[in-house]
């Protein structure tokens, strides 16, 4: 079988001991390299800063770190076990490694690859919860941890080359002193299959880097030049394509070409966490699960219902990364037949889904394509539909509002708290990000928290009371009431406890 070839050759080709002579280490910071207590909304915990909890007991209830064998996790984000393989692809000696675990490894590499998310807390999640807390999230605070180690200093003194990429690259162009400084010598944006071998080798010859790189779209790496990952990725997360055909203004995947995977690459990818990673559960990613396989905004019924018999043949459990609203509504009766083939292990399954305004006349404008095939104006009633259909099949989707969105009224803050109001009865939770310029906005201004006016206040405390209101019941679907998971349970519920009471006395500050 492929994947078991795959993966054995990469065995023999890096034996698991610290004296090997690796060319390439990769890693990711604390925050990543961990598999959330298999559960990935737990992950938006990383968004957060310190706060009332003790940091020590905070990071082990949201990014508890990832099991390791000498120094090698048993799984790593997708996005590096990408970058792993096609290194291997290229025939360099490469080992990921855990960022605790530098030291162990570090000695005679030449290059360090790491992965980063949020270096900065930029992202939008990061954004609003920093500007509650005032601080640093633990994203942030971990990247900046790593870069600066001892173990990662040391190293730069000898030649070591530092290359930074993933999702939250976007980030260096708004602080590039942190580049100037030289702990870090390239920052690679974009899908970097068809460029990391060059700019790797480059920096193993000590030849000249590019500062930032940015790939662009027309660079990007159709579906046959990707390579397969050889290695387990945390909680088994699979991608089935790339690319959106949506066209949503704020967002970046949109510039990229659509791409979807062919099965047998996606079942390849499977077995590599079925067998060496030994997971149960296999999370299916692309920016509109519902549209694998098609091209148009419409779901094509046989290749989804195809894609998922074959993934539950394999796995019991099934979870998808992101879903859009409008696909979900306009086939119900096929949105439910996946519901049944997923639920027959499981009892729920979850994705995360963009609301981002509840205002017809701003989705028009800065989103027209997101309820297709629906007509934009008729975006919140596309809403409502789709997540009273997610509720009905057990789905709990992880909703994203966008506040302060460029051009953004009065009015438009009053359609979308309305909105929130016709959601009160869905399982879900629904988090406010403020607008981040990325995609075709990026020229716009960033919102910040000087910017909000008492109607954006009582529209994030209104996004807090839905998701509190539903965190018991989350908590007890992802828990269920066995071994460690049992103490588990009660420590989300006292924290959840405590976050009802500090937003609600501070709902009640902010009215008097």
């Amino acid at each position: 079988m492929p994947s078991v070839q795959t993966s054995f050759a990469y065995k023999m080709k890096h034996p698991l001991t610290a004296d090997r002579n690796i060319d390439v280490l990769l890693t990711a910071d604390r925050t990543l390299m961990s598999n959330y207590h298999g559960n990935e909304f737990l992950g938006f915990g990383t968004c957060a800063p310190p706060n009332f909890i003790p940091n020590i007991l905070y990071s082990y209830l949201f990014f508890p770190p990832l099991k390791t064998k000498n120094g090698v996790p048993v799984a790593a984000p997708y996005g590096l076990r990408k970058i792993e393989a096609q290194l291997l692809k290229g025939g360099f000696n490469v080992l990921t490694v855990s960022p605790q675990h530098l030291r162990k490894h570090i000695k005679n590499a030449k290059v360090v690859g790491i992965h980063t998310m949020d270096p900065f807390g930029f992202g939008p999640a990061s954004t609003t919860l920093a500007s509650a807390f005032k601080k640093e999230p633990f994203l942030a605070k971990y990247f900046h941890a790593l870069v600066n180690s001892p173990v990662m200093r040391e190293a730069k003194k000898r030649g070591l080359k530092v290359i930074v990429g993933g999702p939250g690259a976007w980030q260096f162009r708004y602080r590039p002193q942190l580049l100037k400084e030289g702990v870090i010598d390239c920052v690679v944006e974009g899908e970097a299959e068809n460029v990391i071998g060059k700019i790797v080798k480059a920096a193993i010859n000590g030849e000249m880097l590019p500062t930032f790189y940015e790939v662009a779209a027309k660079d990007a790496p159709c579906s046959e030049d990707i390579p397969d990952i050889v290695q387990p990725s945390i909680n088994g997360l699979i991608e089935i394509g790339r690319g959106c055909c949506r066209g949503c203004e704020f967002c970046n995947v949109t510039l990229r070409p659509l791409r979807w995977y062919p099965l047998d690459k996606i079942m390849r990818e499977l077995l590599v966490n079925v067998e060496l990673g030994k997971n149960r559960v296999i999370c299916l990613h692309a920016e509109d699960v519902m549209l694998y396989g098609s091209h148009t905004t419409v779901p094509d019924d046989e290749k989804l219902l195809r894609l998922h018999k074959s993934v539950k043949s394999k796995v019991p459990a099934v979870s998808w990364s992101h879903c859009s609203l409008a696909a979900a509504a306009s086939k119900p009766k096929l949105f439910s037949e996946l519901s049944e083939i997923i639920l027959q292990n499981q009892s729920w399954w979850g994705a995360e889904v963009g609301i981002e305004t509840g205002s017809a006349e701003l989705a028009k404008r800065i989103m027209p394509a997101k309820a297709h095939p629906f007509k934009a104006e008729d975006w919140p009633e596309v809403v409502r539909d789709g997540m009273g259909l997610m509720h009905d099949n057990m789905m709990v989707p992880a909703c994203t509002l966008i506040v302060g969105l460029p051009e953004e009224k009065e009015e438009d803050i009053l359609r979308t708290m309305e909105l929130m109001d016709d959601l009160e009865g869905f399982r879900s939770l629904i988090v406010p990000l403020f607008f981040v310029p990325l995609g075709r906005l990026k020229n716009e201004d960033w919102f910040k928290d000087a910017a909000m006016t008492e109607l954006h206040k009582q529209l994030l405390f209104q996004c807090a009371e839905h998701s509190l209101r539903w965190t018991d019941n989350l908590i007890d679907l992802s828990f269920v009431d066995e071994g460690y998971k049992r103490i588990l349970k009660e420590f989300y519920k006292a924290f959840a406890g405590i976050a009802k009471r500090q937003i609600r006395q501070a709902e009640i500050t902010m009215l008097q």
